[in-house]
């Protein structure tokens, strides 16, 4: 098992995946998408959703299991076998390969579908605690899902001279030029095969991940400007990719982080509505009011508790 550690340190080290910026907006945003009466219960817990998007991050120094759910190295079978011939259920696929192998390459989407069979549960027994804590899970994966290079090997640009591209495309970007996305992605909508829609969008990341590095490797062989610039970020001047190049690399990219957003976005809201549809649309408001857990209360399952 290898570590995915982003290795452009000054300003990157304190990013996580998509940043603190873009997990705290998807999930807060999904909420939005929800339709009565589910939207009152996620609005009343915002903060917490919000706040808590990153927990998943935060547990990979205190959890072992914890990396490996947050990508899925598609590249690494695609050496030997189609993108659409990796097993979609857990069961199948540790038979094609071995368990070792499977969580070694990442199990992002196998994982993510275990949590919201687990916030359905939590829904069912109308545990307020868990299900504020699956849904920040669920948004957190969910997002991850949505990140090209979290799709790849070459997860950071290591392998072709372009390290620090992986908070470069999924922090920097979304930071600098957010505010002009659209994030209205319509209603949430019950989703009849919950396996079928996380594979789709992971499929989606991974054809995007080509153009992710490509159109940075084209563009550092003809930017005339400087590709790097020092920024004041509280604690001292740190040094990150210049205004001046990452907005011509938004402009090479053409939309497309704008785009996963609004899927990841999209794609959470059906998810967070499916289970609770699942459990029998439970009505909240009669649920035990529980302070929300913190972070290290609650450990996720193993992957092998659900099949």
């Amino acid at each position: 098992m290898r570590l995915r550690i982003l290795l452009f340190i000054p300003f990157f080290l304190l990013l996580t995946a998509w940043g603190f910026f873009g997990h705290r907006t998807i999930n807060n945003t999904a909420i939005y998408a929800l339709p009565e009466p589910l939207i009152h219960f996620y609005k009343a817990h915002a903060n917490y959703l919000t706040e808590h998007s990153v927990d998943a991050d935060k547990r990979r120094h205190m959890v072992e299991e914890e990396p490996v759910r947050h990508y899925l190295d598609a590249d690494y079978y695609e050496q030997a076998l189609p993108l659409d011939t990796i097993p979609h259920y857990w069961n199948q696929a540790i038979q094609c390969f071995s368990e070792d192998t499977i969580k070694a390459y990442g199990i992002g989407p196998w994982h993510l579908e275990k949590q919201v069979y687990f916030l359905q549960k939590a829904f069912s027994e109308k545990d307020i605690a868990r299900i504020l804590k699956l849904s920040a899970d669920v948004g957190h994966y969910t997002a991850d899902l949505h990140v090209p290079l979290h799709t790849s090997l070459n997860y950071n640009g290591q392998l072709t001279n372009q390290v620090g591209i992986h908070a470069f495309w999924e922090s920097r970007l979304p930071e600098l030029f957010a505010e002009d996305y659209s994030f209205f992605v319509g209603k949430a909508e019950y989703i009849p095969n919950i396996n079928k829609a996380i594979w789709t969008a992971f499929e989606a990341s991974v054809a995007a991940r080509d153009s992710v590095l490509r159109f940075e490797k084209q563009l550092d062989s003809t930017f005339k400007g400087e590709k790097y610039a020092f920024e004041d970020r509280g604690k001292g001047l740190v040094k990150t990719y210049s205004k001046a190049y990452s907005k011509a690399y938004h402009e090479m990219l053409s939309g497309q982080v704008e785009r996963r957003m609004q899927a990841a976005i999209k794609l959470l809201a059906d998810l967070w509505y499916t289970a609770w549809v699942n459990a029998g649309s439970p009505d909240l408001g009669e649920a035990p009011k529980l302070a929300p857990p913190d972070s290290s209360e609650l450990v996720s399952p193993k992957l092998g508790d659900h099949d």
